[in-house]
Parts: C-alpha cells; structure tokens; sequence
C-alpha cells in the first residue's frame, strides 16, 4: 500500500495559522521550549514521587494509608508522564536538547520505551490521528470499538461499564505486552513500516525493562512482603494507567471527533493536514488551571496536535490565534467547557458505538 497523504498542496488554513504563532513569539521575544517554571513544576513532580515511593517501600505506613498513598503515586507517575516525558519526547521541555533527551527517557524509568513512544506517538498518531490501522491509540480492538467503522462484536454494548477496568489495566499492558511486541514484530501500528533498533536502544531496552521490575517490584517484595507489594504495586499501575487513558481518550473519542477514511485507490485524504487535527481533536477544561498543571497542558489537545514542537505553557495564548484562525476559515473549534462535560461525552460516544451497527 502507497503511504498515505494529505491535500498540502494549498495549505492556506495552516499557513495562516503558522505565520500568527510566529509572529507570537518574535513579538514578544519568547522561545518555544519551555522555561523555568516548566523546570522547578517537573522538579516538584519527580521529587514528591520519589518521596511516595521511599515512604512506601522502606517506611510503610498502615495498611489504609499504604492504599491512599499507593493511588497517589500512581496519579503522580502520570503527572510525570504528562509534564516531563511528554515535553522531552516532542523536544519542547527545554531549549537545551540534552535536557529534552533525559526527560523523554523518563519513560523508561516508568517502565515505558522512549523509541517505540516517539514512533508510536510523534510519527503515527499525531500525522495519522484517528485513522484506523495507522493511529495505534484507537487500535483496541476487539476489546473496544471506538468507531464506526470498526466491527462490532456483542460484548462492545457493555463497554460504557467496563471501560474502567480496561483503562486501568492499559499501563500494565503497555509495559509489560506492548512494547514486547513492538520489540519483538517491529510492528509500531497496523500498517506502519517495521523499525528495527540499533544496538544502544536494544541494550536501553532490556537494561530498562529489568530495573524497572527490580526497582517496582522485586525490592518491594523484599522489604514489605510479597502480597503487600504485589497488591501496592497493582494499585500503583492501574490508577496511573486509568489516569492517563481517560486523559488521551478524552482528546480525540468524544462526540464531534471524526475519524477519516483514506480514499482507496489514492490512499489519500481530501484536506489538508492541519484541518485534519482540527476535525479529529477537542480540547477541555481550558480555564482551569489545576488541571492544565496536572496534565501539562494536554486539555489544550488542538494546539498540541498543530503545534507539538512548542511547550504547553504556551497554548493558552496561542488557543486564542488558533480559535480565531478557525472562525476565519469557519472550522469547528471543539472544545468542552469541563473535564466532567468532556468525560460524559466520552463515555455516550462510546455507548453509541457499542449500540449502532
């Protein structure tokens, strides 16, 4: 099959768009990466999961206590996730690139892969975002359908209930299958090219995968026991995972996001790039800065997806060019006013999708 395209040939949407954010930046002398606010927020975020986890693993509080602390550290490894390994991956953490490179490989400690993710996420899903066999973050199947034109199986009726438990699960299941086979086919999506590693990332690969397991369970199992650590280190996984599937679902599943389909003898879209995130992507919850500074900035998904390079403490300017750019070219800006609006939309997009044929 022919590698799939865009209509870039006018690309006035974009250009527009792109000249306004210049202008932005040279305006007002500000660089794209982040600053130190960035750095001193990240510092925080990794110094108090350090904290959880040395108050878990080698002064262990009570059992109720354990629990409550055991969620947090799994919400705080997302935070991490969000604010620190995100920015590093698209180079905008800092305008130092080997800063850049130490927080996208925070992954890594996380018990993730930094090459697979750039691959998986920076390539595929932001060009191809929500187009089946090409965007692996809507390739749940058969577990899930998120799309029309996915097939629908019986069990899919119940997924408004169960969606819980699968998101849940899905950081185990990333670290623990998803990578192995990404390791191991190549295969970073249905339809994308194999990609082979070089020596350095197989040896980051395995040296990572084993200190992750020493680091989050083996020495836990020896300083608090086997079913206390086995049980904090679930907690841990699937709170971080929940968190970080509802976070990226609400982004592009919800009512108003399209999925496009490719012309079959072209392989090709009928608009351009830039109008393509604008019609697969919604943001949420954009006035409320706790959550902005939670997800580092991923509620301002569109600006994300048209502008990756540039850091998330400066979306909420450009959301105001970027919505302006729209009302010019009469796209539709999609945008929830609150996470829980955008939560429910979510979950009646995908008992529609469950329901219809």
């Amino acid at each position: 099959m022919s590698k799939l395209t865009f209509n870039n040939k006018q690309n006035l949407f974009f250009r527009t768009l792109k000249e306004k954010v210049e202008d932005y930046f040279s305006d007002n002398q500000i660089h794209i990466a982040g600053n130190r606010r960035l750095l001193l927020k990240s510092l925080l975020q990794v110094s108090s999961a350090i904290g959880l986890y040395v108050l878990l693993v080698f002064f262990t509080p009570g059992t109720l206590i354990s629990i409550l602390l055991c969620a947090l550290l799994g919400m705080n490894l997302a935070v991490i996730g969000f604010n620190v390994m995100h920015e590093g991956g698209h180079q905008s953490f800092s305008r130092h690139k080997w800063l850049n490179h130490v927080s996208a490989y925070s992954l890594n400690v996380l018990g993730g892969n930094s090459y697979f993710w750039k691959i998986k996420h920076n390539i595929n899903h932001h060009t191809y975002t929500n187009i089946e066999g090409l965007d692996s973050d809507i390739d749940v199947q058969p577990f899930m359908r998120l799309h029309a034109d996915q097939p629908r199986y019986w069990f899919h009726r119940f997924q408004h209930y169960y969606w819980l438990a699968l998101y849940g699960a899905s950081y185990l299941a990333w670290i623990f299958y998803d990578d192995f086979n990404k390791y191991f086919t190549g295969k970073i999506a249905a339809q994308a090219e194999n990609k082979k590693l070089d020596r350095k990332e197989h040896i980051v690969f395995w040296l990572t995968k084993v200190s992750y397991v020493f680091v989050f369970i083996v020495l836990p199992i020896l300083t608090v026991g086997l079913i206390k650590a086995l049980i904090g280190f679930l907690i841990v996984t699937w709170v971080c995972g929940l968190f970080i599937g509802i976070v990226f679902q609400l982004a592009h599943v919800v009512e108003g996001t399209q999925f496009h389909t490719p012309n079959e003898e072209s392989n090709r879209l009928e608009h351009e790039w830039a109008i393509h995130q604008i019609q697969t992507t919604a943001n949420f919850a954009t006035h409320n800065k706790v959550i902005s500074w939670l997800l580092g900035g991923l509620n301002f998904q569109v600006e994300h997806h048209l502008f990756p390079r540039i850091s998330h403490i400066h979306y909420p300017q450009i959301s105001k060019l970027v919505r302006e750019t729209c009302q010019e070219f009469n796209l539709t800006y999609i945008e929830y006013p609150t996470m829980i609006r955008a939560f429910y939309s979510h979950l009646m997009h995908i008992r529609r999708m469950g329901m219809m044929s």
